[in-house]
């Protein structure tokens, strides 16, 4: 088998690994009692941080949507209110911290990227939640700073745990090519 072959079948082993544990954490993260139905902390976007950064847009996109689709499946919200929230919101901050991540040509640490992609994903839920579900600006206004202090709060913990996980990989990496 070839080089570049064998590279591409770790790497796709890697992205489904990584998509396994986006779900296990996603699935965890819904035993936990919250006081909003629809909020999280989003602990699985580590996952997503962690694989855009590592291996690109297609491989973060493909994280966050097997984590949205097969989370909502386990979760019995397929196709309701949750699914479309969380399908907008993963989506966008995916395609938001991927863009300035191009654009900043890495000036943005893993926080700041987090922290980003927290406000995308609650903007756009807050957006979505207003025009398919609420229909009450006021509503929305009361619950945005809620929301987003909230999402600045978790977005900072996970920018954290996934500078330190790439960290961690960085250490293994050098590790394994001295052994080479």
């Amino acid at each position: 088998m070839n080089s570049s072959i064998k590279e591409n079948h770790s790497e796709n082993f890697h992205i489904a690994l990584l998509s396994a544990y986006a779900i296990g954490l996603h699935s965890i993260e819904a035993l936990i009692p919250t006081p909003i139905p629809w909020l999280r902390v989003g602990l699985s976007n580590i996952i997503t941080l962690t694989t855009l950064l590592l291996y690109g847009l297609k491989a973060g996109m493909t994280v966050t949507l097997i984590r949205v689709f097969v989370g909502s499946f386990l979760g019995g919200t397929f196709l309701g209110p949750a699914f479309l929230l969380s399908l907008g919101g993963g989506v966008s901050s995916t395609f938001v911290m991927w863009f300035v991540r191009v654009l900043s040509k890495r000036l943005l640490s893993p926080i700041g990227l987090s922290l980003l992609g927290a406000l995308t994903h609650n903007l756009v839920q807050l957006f979505l939640a207003y025009l398919f579900f609420v229909r009450r600006l006021e509503a929305i206004i009361i619950i945005s700073p809620i929301i987003i202090l909230i999402g600045i709060i978790t977005g900072a913990f996970n920018g954290i745990v996934t500078g330190l996980i790439l960290r961690e990989v960085q250490e293994k990496r050098i590790k394994g090519s001295e052994h080479l």
